[in-house]
């Protein structure tokens, strides 16, 4: 292994606990390039790797340009997790010139057209530069009144659901791209929004696993790179903390039940339904305790810098969490070793070329009439 990997994986400087707290980061940015504050700012923390929203878009070739410039701010050691929410529908954050593809709802309705439209959108993905992609949607639209979900969702059966995440899964991780299997273990059911508030889901165990459980089962079992957590309150596991910083949520259930072995993403920790509403300590502990190896910074440098300082000092306070720590660092390195490889990059002619539009326009037309 390389030598430098080894010091900031094992070592118990200060310089190896800040490497570590930085490693547990992905961050977000504003704008359409990187300024000095910014690239300061990376320079102290040296993150994981990047989050793009809208905010950052201004067309494929910028994107591209921009997820280089990202990774020349990492240490080539450590390649960085070049990211972004691109589910399709109302979640995308490319668009055209970019394929503009229907919602998953409409992907569920299409029968088998779930692999062919995530193999396409992987291949413009990595043809602007990302590496990881924050979907799957692996939640079942359980309650037709949830404000957030929706037709984020592949459907309303549980199998159904399943199948269609394994279908995307595999269509990513096959060309390139890291998938994740959101948002666990289930934000189908809830009545509030976790970006505005902290949902509470009262279902039963049983209806739990029979119902929201079963997508992520599969997409586990289907060699899933990541799953994001849910900041959500499930209180037939947990009834005080959301799953993010749950242990019997992310550890007994999907660590040691599901037996899933790689890593695990918070949700954006500047939600609502997380940020302010418990001391960051907390957050950083319990999250970590529970089995959150990356937490997501998207939007807030204060909070990206508190956050950075919070994962230093609790590796220096509790011998405990700078163990957790080096193995979530290991988690992500082998995460990177899995899916880093040399591979041809698309050619930025694949982004929202023909056949992809044509498929799109397909999808929706069977999807939604």
């Amino acid at each position: 292994m390389n030598p430098i990997v080894t010091a900031y994986g094992e070592g118990t400087s200060l310089a190896d606990h800040k490497r570590r707290a930085g490693q547990r980061m992905i961050i977000g940015l504003f704008g359409h390039a990187v300024d000095d504050d910014f690239r300061a700012l990376c320079q102290e923390i040296r993150p994981a790797g990047f989050i793009l929203f809208q905010r950052n878009v201004a067309e494929p070739a910028q994107v591209r340009d921009l997820n280089r410039e990202l990774a020349s701010l990492c240490d080539p050691a450590w390649p960085a997790f070049l990211s972004v929410d691109q589910e399709g529908g109302r979640v995308q954050r490319v668009r055209t010139p970019a394929t503009v593809w229907p919602p998953m709802r409409a992907v569920g309705r299409s029968s088998n057209l779930t692999n062919r439209v995530s193999k396409a959108m992987a291949i413009e993905l990595r043809a602007m530069g990302f590496n990881l992609n924050f979907a799957p949607v692996a939640d079942v639209d359980s309650n037709p009144k949830n404000p957030v979900i929706g037709d984020r969702s592949f459907g309303e059966s549980p199998a159904e659901v399943a199948k269609h995440v394994v279908a995307f899964i595999r269509g990513h991780q096959d060309n390139g791209v890291i998938a994740c299997a959101k948002h666990f273990p289930g934000h189908g059911d809830t009545l509030l929004d976790s970006h505005h508030d902290l949902p509470i889901v009262e279902r039963e165990e049983p209806d739990l696993r029979q119902t929201e459980l079963v997508p992520f089962v599969a997409a586990v079992n289907a060699g899933v790179g990541t799953v994001m957590s849910a900041h959500v309150v499930y209180p037939a596991w947990d009834e005080d903390r959301p799953a993010t910083m749950s242990t019997k949520v992310l550890r007994r259930l999907l660590r040691e039940e599901l037996k899933f072995d790689g890593v695990v993403f918070s949700d954006d920790m500047d939600m609502k339904a997380m940020y302010g509403r418990f001391p960051l300590d907390e957050q950083v502990t319990l999250a970590t305790a529970a089995g959150v190896d990356l937490f997501l910074c998207c939007n807030n440098p204060k909070s990206q810098v508190e956050t950075f300082e919070e994962l230093v000092r609790a590796q220096e306070q509790h011998s405990w969490f700078e163990k957790q720590s080096r193995d979530s660092v290991k988690r992500a390195m082998a995460l990177r070793e899995r899916f880093f490889v040399p591979r041809q990059v698309p050619e930025l002619s694949e982004v929202g070329k023909m056949e992809h539009t044509a498929l799109a326009e397909e999808v929706a037309h069977r999807g939604l009439g």
